[in-house]
């Protein structure tokens, strides 16, 4: 197993290889950022973290999501937020960083990947940022009525979403937790056809009074496989600043809303418990960024 000496600025550092229980992680230095790191489960790109600038985003959906972030509140401003899937604990740090008095819940149910990355990329002293192993339903359930400003779903198992990850009760379930004017915010990944992700925009729609979704516009026509990240709330979205920010990052990204979003489902009907299915594989031999 590789050992690294991430906490000391300017040191050599090594990869991190180990078992957890989602399959094999390793941790890979960023040759770039002295004290940034790359987490990677069975060869996919999960997770980077920067320990000196946690508010640095390098993945493009992380980006997309901050951006949803950046705009749940007043800049700076106090957020309660729910994290169902935990990585490396990106998303985290960011609120962490940039909304120092947020508060955070985050639910991974890999314990074992808990323990790596609390060791190797130790969290902020400072930040009130509370991890639990445990399933993402089941820990969202433990969520108090009404408490989260924000819930941020990108939990992924053998890179593929739970199915009981994707239903209108599970989205009962975001609701019951979120706060009147809260947002949900949420990772999907897909490919030609795109039935999975036209069936959860069709599900979203059916619990949700707004909703709109930032991706790359290849993956919008069905032309590669990738991620969009999907917004909703039951009041009004910042659909002008959401769309500025996503068309201005490295990689732009469009955002539908509204009535073109529908019209993209192509008639799909909302996923219930009892037919609900994971979101499909990547095809062979894509290197997923998630």
């Amino acid at each position: 197993m590789g050992r690294s000496r991430n906490n000391r600025r300017g040191a050599a550092a090594e990869a991190v290889v180990e078992a957890v229980d989602g399959g094999l992680a390793e941790l890979i230095p960023d040759p770039d950022r002295s004290r940034a790191w790359t987490l990677l489960v069975d060869g996919a790109p999960q997770s980077h973290v920067d320990l000196d600038d946690p508010a640095h985003l390098t993945f493009e959906y992380q980006r997309r999501i901050g951006h949803v972030i950046d705009l749940a509140a007043p800049p700076g401003g106090p957020l309660r937020a729910v994290h169902l899937g935990g990585g490396a604990l990106t998303l985290a740090r960011y609120v962490a960083a940039t909304r120092p008095r947020a508060t955070q819940q985050v639910v991974e149910r890999d314990a074992a990947l808990v323990q790596l990355v609390r060791r190797e990329l130790p969290l902020d002293p400072g930040s009130r940022i509370r991890v639990r192993s445990a399933d993402a339903r089941e820990g969202l359930a433990k969520v108090p009525d009404g408490w989260a400003d924000l819930i941020v779903a990108d939990v992924f198992s053998g890179a593929r979403t739970p199915a009981h990850l994707t239903s209108t009760e599970f989205l009962d379930e975001v609701r019951r937790a979120l706060s009147p004017s809260g947002r949900y915010v949420a990772n999907l990944a897909d490919g030609p056809p795109l039935t999975h992700l036209r069936g959860q925009i069709a599900t979203a729609a059916a619990r949700f009074a707004e909703i709109a979704l930032i991706a790359d516009a290849a993956v919008l026509r069905g032309k590669r496989f990738g991620n969009a990240i999907l917004v909703a709330a039951d009041t009004p979205l910042p659909i002008a600043e959401l769309t500025r920010r996503a068309a201005s990052d490295p990689h732009p990204g469009r955002v539908e809303h509204g009535s073109a979003l529908l019209d993209f489902t192509g008639g799909a009907t909302p996923v219930t418990d009892s037919a609900a299915v994971a979101s499909p594989a990547p095809p062979s031999g894509v290197f997923r960024s998630r």
